[in-house]
């Protein structure tokens, strides 16, 4: 089984109708997150497959996007309710 690795992906895009389809794109990978800023554990095939479908979505002189990896040996600090993540056996996407 394909290791997935944690992933933060963050946002700015200044038309509507491609923030909405941002939003949507990241959202069908996402564990969690707030507004433009979202938790995803991706494979490097679903990692390349975002960055790709991202690229088609943005305009690249108003737009901006970033996937950050984050060390899987950091600790993880949560506030609230909020769990530690981890990477599940199984992954449903759909």
């Amino acid at each position: 089984m394909t290791k997935r690795a944690l992933y933060l992906a963050a946002y700015d895009v200044s038309s509507p109708s491609r923030l909405r389809a941002a939003l949507a794109l990241v959202r069908a990978y996402a564990t969690g997150g707030q507004k433009s800023v979202h938790e995803v554990f991706l494979t490097p095939a679903e990692r390349h497959g975002l960055l790709h479908d991202m690229a088609l979505l943005l305009d690249e002189r108003e737009d901006r996007f970033l996937l950050l990896r984050l060390d899987a040996r950091g600790r993880v600090h949560t506030l609230g309710q909020g769990a530690e993540p981890c990477d599940p056996d199984l992954f449903y996407m759909g």
